[in-house]
């Protein structure tokens, strides 16, 4: 028997034995999928985790002509969609007719879940030119972090306030110029609580200085998600509103009437 007929009988039992352990594995998570809430919740995760990192990657050669341009993402919030289906979310839309259209605006969501990139999947093609807000670390997380920044994400450094309130409000220019609509998730981190984190003041600071409409996107709470004892149920409908645009003239009305006007939208929706 020569090498070359060994080498291809130990490369055929190579390609058996990883084919029997893939096999394998598909099989232990299908049946853990089935009887352990607890590993249905890491799977669905993982699927979703991984699908969106493949759905924002793969496509980088086609944005690499237009860095910076919304529609970057339009291929991306696709893919999003599609496994959100998989996972066994649903959404219905409300308001749709209160989006902003003949001007930018400042879009408030209240932020809960990783399952928000679904939110903004979806309102990404209804609301025209688009852009987003995320730390700085995102960057980093390559290639993800290269597919944000074609399709126009915003990233700042939390801990130099100057140096990120700047880089919004250069961005915030957009607004007036362009017409460009800006996402922001006024409680700063994600929760699944059914309380409302603190509002930080970023997006009425731009607000105000622009003079350009809010519009409160609200979310309802993701009843299906329970983040503490890790269960991920099948009824996973999503409610999204829309909610009337409104201006601030001054921070007076920031700290006093505005916020509370915005907090009591959201939790009227989020609560349910």
């Amino acid at each position: 028997m020569d090498a070359a007929t060994v080498l291809s009988g130990a490369s055929y039992a190579g390609s058996q034995l990883l084919a029997q352990v893939a096999f394998a594995g598909v099989f232990l998570a299908t049946l853990l999928y089935v009887v352990s809430s607890r590993a249905r919740y890491y799977i669905k995760f993982s699927v979703y985790a991984v699908w969106c990192m493949l759905a924002a990657t793969l496509p980088i050669p086609l944005m690499l002509p237009w860095p910076g341009d919304h529609r970057n993402a339009y291929i991306p919030a696709w893919l999003c969609r599609v496994v959100s289906r998989l996972i066994g979310l649903s959404w219905t839309v409300r308001g749709q007719e209160n989006i902003v259209k003949n001007s930018g605006a400042v879009m408030l969501i209240n932020h809960q879940s990783s399952l928000d990139l679904t939110i903004l999947a979806i309102l990404w093609p209804l609301v025209g030119r688009c852009t987003v807000i995320s730390k700085r670390e995102i960057f980093y997380i390559w290639p993800f972090g290269l597919a944000s920044y074609l399709w126009g994400t915003l990233f700042i450094d939390r801990k130099d306030r100057s140096a990120a309130t700047k880089s919004v409000n250069d961005t915030a220019r957009a607004i007036n110029d362009k017409h460009a609509k800006l996402c922001m998730f006024p409680e700063g981190t994600r929760h699944c609580g059914p309380e409302l984190l603190p509002f930080k003041k970023g997006a009425f600071h731009v607000a105000i200085t622009h003079q350009c409409p809010i519009q409160p996107i609200v979310v309802s709470r993701y009843h299906f998600l329970d983040c503490k004892a890790k269960k991920f149920s099948a009824d996973g409908g999503i409610r999204s509103l829309y909610c009337s645009p409104f201006f601030i003239k001054s921070f007076i009305n920031l700290a006093t009437v505005k916020i509370k006007f915005v907090k009591g939208c959201i939790v009227k929706i989020f609560g349910r």
